[in-house]
């Protein structure tokens, strides 16, 4: 029997429109941790679809506050932040983790502090759920090790990145026409926070600029320090030098520039987090992690490392020695 014209275009289109995706409901997102100005604008980039830089598939729809009362930009923001969160996006503040996950589909670790994410990292994991841990991804290399061990022990998808790796700018400058890479150098501002290694606060940021362009293979590292500047110098296995220069001398950009057998090219202009959020919605997605939880702890090494050396005189410290020390020899295999 032949159907009705209208009911069989209908028929069709409903079809077409479940399989394009649109259907589909988005993820549930939760946040731990409300004292940085991610939680606000990784917020508004997912949930407010009528922004042009949009990047649709999930909602952020409950959070957990948290908040370190010896950081003084944790415990002056967070409860402003909450607020904002609130009111601008009603999303729920929940008392426990455990209780976000029970809520959510996802989860962003956006603790401003790198110490407690260990411990805030392991009901996440518990629970299943994919886990992006925002910068740093903790208060020490042990940790940051620990981290990824119990995820990989889980089969939990888990990663970690500074937005600086997704920069459109520094994405143009690795497809860049500079021949056989030999080094390059990434600055940018390195603030310091007395409870973390020197690095691991803002210097995280060029350091992770500079592994996106040199990759891994770093085998040892020395530092030059001063009031002002950090100068860290890493070397590959393969003969290539990497440095990291911090600045505290104010306002500073990040910037990256490579050293190629044909051309020096600088990075030319800079990003926002919008690359970096549709990343984590792609890995929420697909739970695959676009960095390796190796080379993820080698830039992590490559900072704990600029500490040693720094305690002790600028000597050149290795690498994969640090991580075996801290029990990430499965890491290296």
């Amino acid at each position: 029997m032949k159907l009705p014209f209208l009911p069989v275009c209908l028929f069709m289109s409903l079809c077409l429109f479940k399989a394009s995706g649109e259907t589909e409901a988005p993820l549930r997102l939760g946040l731990i941790g409300l004292d940085t100005s991610h939680v606000i604008a990784f917020t508004r980039i997912l949930n407010d679809a009528s922004r042009p830089d949009h990047v649709s598939g999930g909602q952020v729809v409950a959070a957990f506050k948290g908040g370190s009362p010896d950081v003084e930009s944790s415990h002056t923001r967070v409860d402003g932040f909450t607020r904002q969160l609130q009111e601008d996006f009603g999303v729920a503040i929940v008392e426990s983790i455990p209780a976000l996950c029970q809520q959510v589909d996802a989860v962003l670790l956006e603790s401003v502090d790198g110490r407690p994410h260990l411990e805030q990292a392991r009901p996440v994991i518990e629970a299943g759920k994919p886990l992006f841990i925002d910068k740093p991804m903790a208060g020490s290399l042990r940790d940051v090790i620990e981290i990824f061990r119990l995820a990989k022990e889980a089969g939990v998808p888990c990663f970690s990145s500074s937005s600086l790796r997704y920069y459109p700018s520094l994405i143009d400058l690795k497809a860049s026409d500079y021949g056989e890479l030999k080094g390059a150098i990434s600055y940018g501002p390195c603030a310091l926070e007395p409870h973390h290694p020197d690095l691991f606060w803002y210097g995280v940021h060029p350091t992770e600029a500079l592994f996106a362009v040199m990759g891994v293979g770093c085998v040892s590292v020395s530092r030059v320090h001063s009031e002002a500047t950090d100068v860290v110098t890493g070397l590959w296995g393969d003969g290539k030098t990497g440095i990291v220069y911090g600045l505290r001398t104010g306002h500073t950009p990040y910037q990256v520039t490579v050293f190629g057998s044909k051309a020096v090219v600088n990075q030319q202009g800079g990003g926002n987090y919008v690359p970096l959020v549709r990343e984590i919605m792609t890995f929420f997605k697909t739970g695959k992690a676009p960095i390796s939880a190796r080379e993820t702890t080698e830039l992590f090494a490559f900072m704990e490392a600029a500490d040693v050396s720094k305690q002790q005189g600028g000597r050149a410290v290795s690498v994969p020695d640090l991580i075996r020390q801290q029990g990430g020899d499965w890491l290296l295999d």
